[in-house]
Protein backbone atom coordinates (compact mmCIF):
# COMPACT_ATOMS: atom_id res chain seq x y z
CA UNK A 1 0.00 0.00 0.00
CA UNK A 2 1.43 3.41 -0.92
CA UNK A 3 2.41 5.89 1.76
CA UNK A 4 -0.53 8.30 1.62
CA UNK A 5 -0.21 11.73 3.21
CA UNK A 6 -2.85 14.33 3.87
CA UNK A 7 -2.36 18.05 4.35
CA UNK A 8 -3.61 19.45 7.63
CA UNK A 9 -4.30 23.15 7.87
CA UNK A 10 -5.28 24.61 11.26
CA UNK A 11 -8.88 25.96 11.30
CA UNK A 12 -9.47 24.83 7.71
CA UNK A 13 -12.81 23.65 6.42
CA UNK A 14 -12.69 20.34 4.53
CA UNK A 15 -14.97 18.90 1.91
CA UNK A 16 -15.11 15.13 2.53
CA UNK A 17 -16.53 12.32 0.42
CA UNK A 18 -16.65 8.75 1.65
CA UNK A 19 -18.25 5.86 -0.22
CA UNK A 20 -19.94 2.62 0.85
CA UNK A 21 -18.00 -0.48 -0.20
CA UNK A 22 -19.28 -1.75 -3.53
CA UNK A 23 -21.56 1.28 -3.76
CA UNK A 24 -24.29 -0.67 -1.95
CA UNK A 25 -27.34 1.38 -1.01
CA UNK A 26 -26.69 1.27 2.73
CA UNK A 27 -28.39 4.57 3.54
CA UNK A 28 -31.73 3.80 1.89
CA UNK A 29 -32.69 2.49 5.33
CA UNK A 30 -33.69 5.18 7.87
CA UNK A 31 -32.33 3.03 10.72
CA UNK A 32 -28.90 3.15 9.08
CA UNK A 33 -29.15 6.93 8.66
CA UNK A 34 -30.01 7.22 12.37
CA UNK A 35 -26.98 5.05 13.16
CA UNK A 36 -24.93 7.40 11.00
CA UNK A 37 -26.13 10.41 13.01
CA UNK A 38 -25.48 8.65 16.31
CA UNK A 39 -21.92 7.89 15.22
CA UNK A 40 -21.27 11.43 13.97
CA UNK A 41 -22.37 12.82 17.34
CA UNK A 42 -20.28 10.27 19.22
CA UNK A 43 -17.26 11.01 17.04
CA UNK A 44 -17.67 14.75 17.59
CA UNK A 45 -17.58 14.20 21.36
CA UNK A 46 -14.08 12.68 21.07
CA UNK A 47 -12.79 14.56 18.02
CA UNK A 48 -14.56 17.96 18.00
CA UNK A 49 -15.57 19.45 14.67
CA UNK A 50 -18.07 21.86 13.22
CA UNK A 51 -20.44 20.36 10.66
CA UNK A 52 -21.25 23.06 8.12
CA UNK A 53 -23.12 20.97 5.55
CA UNK A 54 -23.89 17.36 4.74
CA UNK A 55 -25.62 15.09 2.25
CA UNK A 56 -26.20 11.40 2.93
CA UNK A 57 -27.01 9.54 -0.26
CA UNK A 58 -27.74 5.81 -0.53
CA UNK A 59 -24.15 4.84 -1.38
CA UNK A 60 -21.99 7.77 -0.29
CA UNK A 61 -21.91 10.87 1.83
CA UNK A 62 -20.49 14.37 1.67
CA UNK A 63 -19.47 16.45 4.65
CA UNK A 64 -18.22 19.99 4.97
CA UNK A 65 -16.44 19.93 8.32
CA UNK A 66 -14.04 22.07 10.30
CA UNK A 67 -11.98 20.12 12.84
CA UNK A 68 -11.44 21.87 16.15
CA UNK A 69 -8.13 22.04 17.98
CA UNK A 70 -6.64 18.59 18.54
CA UNK A 71 -8.83 16.89 15.93
CA UNK A 72 -7.97 16.02 12.36
CA UNK A 73 -10.02 14.78 9.43
CA UNK A 74 -8.16 11.46 9.56
CA UNK A 75 -9.02 10.94 13.24
CA UNK A 76 -12.60 12.03 12.65
CA UNK A 77 -13.20 9.77 9.64
CA UNK A 78 -11.34 6.78 11.09
CA UNK A 79 -13.32 6.98 14.32
CA UNK A 80 -16.62 7.56 12.56
CA UNK A 81 -16.24 4.78 9.96
CA UNK A 82 -14.90 2.14 12.36
CA UNK A 83 -17.54 2.85 15.03
CA UNK A 84 -20.33 2.90 12.46
CA UNK A 85 -19.18 -0.50 11.19
CA UNK A 86 -19.02 -1.89 14.75
CA UNK A 87 -22.51 -0.59 15.58
CA UNK A 88 -23.91 -1.77 12.23
CA UNK A 89 -22.60 -5.27 12.89
CA UNK A 90 -24.08 -5.28 16.40
CA UNK A 91 -27.43 -3.98 15.08
CA UNK A 92 -27.59 -6.81 12.53
CA UNK A 93 -26.02 -9.55 14.68
CA UNK A 94 -23.02 -9.89 12.37
CA UNK A 95 -19.96 -11.53 13.95
CA UNK A 96 -17.77 -11.98 10.88
CA UNK A 97 -15.39 -9.41 9.44
CA UNK A 98 -17.19 -6.80 7.38
CA UNK A 99 -15.95 -4.02 5.08
CA UNK A 100 -18.70 -1.42 4.91
CA UNK A 101 -16.60 1.41 3.49
CA UNK A 102 -14.28 1.83 0.56
CA UNK A 103 -10.70 2.34 1.63
CA UNK A 104 -9.81 5.87 2.60
CA UNK A 105 -11.86 8.95 1.77
CA UNK A 106 -11.54 11.94 -0.49
CA UNK A 107 -10.81 15.36 1.00
CA UNK A 108 -10.39 18.87 -0.30
CA UNK A 109 -9.24 21.86 1.72
CA UNK A 110 -11.51 24.86 1.18
CA UNK A 111 -9.31 27.68 -0.08
CA UNK A 112 -11.50 30.78 -0.12
CA UNK A 113 -15.10 32.04 0.01
CA UNK A 114 -15.81 31.08 -3.63
CA UNK A 115 -14.50 27.56 -3.03
CA UNK A 116 -16.65 27.28 0.10
CA UNK A 117 -19.74 28.41 -1.78
CA UNK A 118 -19.03 25.99 -4.64
CA UNK A 119 -18.71 22.96 -2.33
CA UNK A 120 -21.63 24.07 -0.17
CA UNK A 121 -23.83 24.16 -3.29
CA UNK A 122 -22.35 20.91 -4.62
CA UNK A 123 -23.35 19.08 -1.43
CA UNK A 124 -26.90 20.42 -1.47
CA UNK A 125 -27.42 19.82 -5.18
CA UNK A 126 -25.99 16.27 -5.06
CA UNK A 127 -29.32 14.40 -4.60
CA UNK A 128 -30.70 16.24 -7.66
CA UNK A 129 -27.50 15.63 -9.64
CA UNK A 130 -27.77 11.87 -9.00
CA UNK A 131 -31.46 11.82 -9.96
CA UNK A 132 -32.86 10.90 -6.54
CA UNK A 133 -35.10 13.98 -6.42
CA UNK A 134 -36.05 16.90 -8.68
CA UNK A 135 -35.64 19.57 -5.98
CA UNK A 136 -33.03 19.65 -3.21
CA UNK A 137 -35.54 20.29 -0.42
CA UNK A 138 -37.23 16.94 -1.08
CA UNK A 139 -34.17 14.86 -0.11
CA UNK A 140 -34.48 14.25 3.65
CA UNK A 141 -30.81 13.71 4.47
CA UNK A 142 -29.08 17.00 3.70
CA UNK A 143 -28.55 20.27 5.50
CA UNK A 144 -30.25 22.12 2.61
CA UNK A 145 -33.55 22.82 4.39
CA UNK A 146 -31.63 24.04 7.46
CA UNK A 147 -29.90 26.71 5.33
CA UNK A 148 -33.02 27.46 3.26
CA UNK A 149 -34.92 28.33 6.46
CA UNK A 150 -32.09 30.64 7.51
CA UNK A 151 -32.17 32.53 4.21
CA UNK A 152 -28.92 31.22 2.79
CA UNK A 153 -30.79 29.83 -0.22
CA UNK A 154 -33.78 31.26 -2.04
CA UNK A 155 -36.85 29.09 -2.64
CA UNK A 156 -36.45 27.47 -6.04
CA UNK A 157 -32.67 27.14 -5.91
CA UNK A 158 -31.54 23.94 -7.59
CA UNK A 159 -34.90 23.08 -9.14
CA UNK A 160 -33.33 22.78 -12.57
CA UNK A 161 -29.64 23.71 -12.47
CA UNK A 162 -27.70 25.18 -9.58
CA UNK A 163 -27.91 28.94 -9.55
CA UNK A 164 -25.04 31.10 -8.35
CA UNK A 165 -26.35 33.31 -5.56
CA UNK A 166 -24.79 35.77 -3.22
CA UNK A 167 -25.22 33.82 0.01
CA UNK A 168 -25.31 35.04 3.57
CA UNK A 169 -22.25 34.23 5.69
CA UNK A 170 -22.31 30.86 7.42
CA UNK A 171 -22.29 30.33 11.15
CA UNK A 172 -21.07 27.15 12.75
CA UNK A 173 -23.58 25.36 14.92
CA UNK A 174 -25.23 22.08 15.75
CA UNK A 175 -26.07 19.93 12.75
CA UNK A 176 -29.68 20.43 11.70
Amino acid sequence: MPNFRRYYVPNAIYFITTVVHGRHFLFNDDAHVQLLWDNLRQTRAFHPFCLWAYAFLPDHLHLLIQPKEGASISKILNSFKSNFTKDYKAHHGITKSLSLWQSRFWDHIIRDADDLEHHFDYIHYNPVKHGWVERPEIWPHTSYRHWLERGYYEVGWGWSEPVILSHQPLECGEPP
